[in-house]
């Protein structure tokens, strides 16, 4: 009898090391793939089990959370949706998150472990913390008044703080309000197809995931290398600018529309935007000399995050000398992004410093503690700083009597740069309208804002065309709305 009772226990403690070994195959070896299973929803009940942190604005949020009582119980609201998307992004329950959502996914769903003072004992409890909060550089007004500059119009603008490189305004029209993708219903996907087929692209973000010839915008950076280079030493010297201008090893000619362009100085040729002066500046600048300036104003880098990804904003390495002239003047191969432009536009104002762009100041727990901060981000130097004052004189003339009048700001100094952007097959297409600029409060002791507009498929009407009538209107409010927070 005692011997079945002993053959019964082994049995029976085989039976026990059995489910140890398979429950212990299952949650350590198997996990992973149970995790991974789509036909999981553990994950995504507690992912939508509790409230999502917010994005805040001016320390106001942008979003919330709507209980739905369903088994995926929060869903994603939005707080003018179409306003702040592109900073924002969306959250679905279907697609998934994009832009801040997702870059700081991990604060505002609470799974980050610096959220939680024992992150070991909520992986042992499968339990998470409130989701936590991300605090933005965004300045409210300046974005808003982004937006309603662009109203009826596609296009884009991005504004910075040049000493810092905090992003005030993130603007893309047309938009769309992310709250239509938020659920799992069937509106979510009926949505969804929608925005894609929109031909007008709403859900692109134009600031920073679309690159334009910036045509006469980059002569701005054209000018800090000739003046760097000392290819130009005199801003109102005579230059040796023939009009029309023959491009090397062609036949093709380059003309202005401007009637005194032949030999202009570069202060004259700034402020009329002449494009043959600006081309053989890039000529006699060279290649190299061209590359390396560009560079340092931050095109070419493939790296950027602010946090999510920018585009890279490109100026050909491998041009012969008839392409070099005219990616001199924006265009040929020559591409940026608004962000970038408006980067260029605060390395002039900042001394010829370029700070690196960003977007989130701060992340927090729900109760307001900081979990993480912006910090100080090291500067770049684009330009010398001698060199960086005479383009300020030469983008203040700009304003006060060239083609950028239209965006003066009472009490303030502002230097801007119009721009006329070709494009399509043979230059088929209507130019985009560019303008970019900065601005500086008569009681500031240094520049607050800097700006950057692009329009698209703007009107023939030529002052429309080169961003004075279009697109400085829309950087003047942004800078106003700035420099009156």
């Amino acid at each position: 009898m005692t011997r079945h009772i002993r053959h019964a226990a082994a049995f029976c403690a085989l039976l026990l090391a059995a489910l140890l070994v398979n429950a212990a195959r299952v949650q350590v070896v198997r996990s992973a793939s149970y995790d991974d299973n789509p036909a999981n929803r553990r994950a995504a009940i507690a992912r939508y089990g509790q409230p999502r942190g917010d994005i805040l604005v001016g320390g106001a949020p942008v979003t919330g959370s709507r209980d739905t009582r369903e088994q995926l119980r929060h869903e994603r609201t939005y707080r003018e949706g179409p306003l702040y998307a592109p900073v924002t992004g969306f959250s679905s329950q279907v697609y998934g998150t994009t832009f801040l959502e997702h870059t700081e996914d991990g604060v505002l769903s609470g799974t980050d472990p610096l959220l939680s003072p024992f992150p070991l004992w909520n992986d042992f409890t499968r339990s998470r913390p409130p989701g936590g909060n991300v605090v933005t550089t965004l300045n409210a007004r300046a974005q808003r008044a982004a937006y309603q500059g662009l109203a009826g119009r596609k296009g884009a603008v991005a504004a910075v703080e040049p000493t810092t490189g905090r992003i005030l305004a993130l603007v893309t029209a047309p938009s769309y309000d992310p709250s239509v993708l938020s659920g799992n219903g069937p509106g979510v996907t009926e949505a969804w197809a929608r925005l894609n087929a929109d031909p007008d692209r709403p859900m692109l973000n134009r600031a920073v995931r679309q690159t334009y010839p910036p045509g006469s915008t980059f002569k701005v950076v054209t000018a800090a290398a000739a003046l760097d280079a000392g290819v130009v030493r005199d801003l109102d010297a005579a230059t040796d600018s023939p009009a029309p201008y023959r491009l090397p090893g062609t036949t093709t000619t380059l003309t202005n529309g401007w009637e005194k362009c032949a030999d202009a100085s570069l202060r004259d040729a700034f402020m009329w935007s002449c494009n043959t002066v600006f081309a053989k500046l890039g000529v006699d600048v060279g290649l190299t000399g061209m590359v390396a300036t560009a560079e340092a104003f931050g095109f070419n880098a493939a790296d950027l995050r602010i946090p999510f990804s920018v585009s890279q904003s490109t100026f050909d390495t491998s041009l012969d000398r008839a392409q070099l002239a005219l990616s001199s003047i924006g265009q040929y191969n020559t591409r940026a992004t608004p962000l970038q432009m408006a980067m260029v536009a605060a390395a002039v104002a900042n001394g010829g410093q370029v700070r690196p762009p960003y977007l989130v100041e701060r992340t927090t727990r729900s109760g307001g503690s900081t979990v993480a901060s912006a910090g100080a981000r090291p500067a770049r130097q684009a330009m010398y700083p001698s060199t960086a004052r005479r383009l300020r004189a030469l983008m203040t003339d700009v304003v006060r009597r060239g083609t950028g009048t239209n965006a003066a700001i009472r009490g303030a100094t502002v230097g801007g740069k119009t721009g006329t952007a070709q494009h399509g097959i043979g230059n088929a297409g209507k130019p985009y309208a560019w303008f970019v600029s900065w601005a500086q409060a008569d009681r500031e002791l240094e520049p607050k804002v800097a700006v950057a507009v692009v329009v698209e498929d703007s009107a023939a009407n030529r002052r429309d065309i080169t961003g004075g009538g279009l697109a400085a209107p829309i950087a003047r409010a942004v800078m106003e709305a700035v420099l009156t927070s």
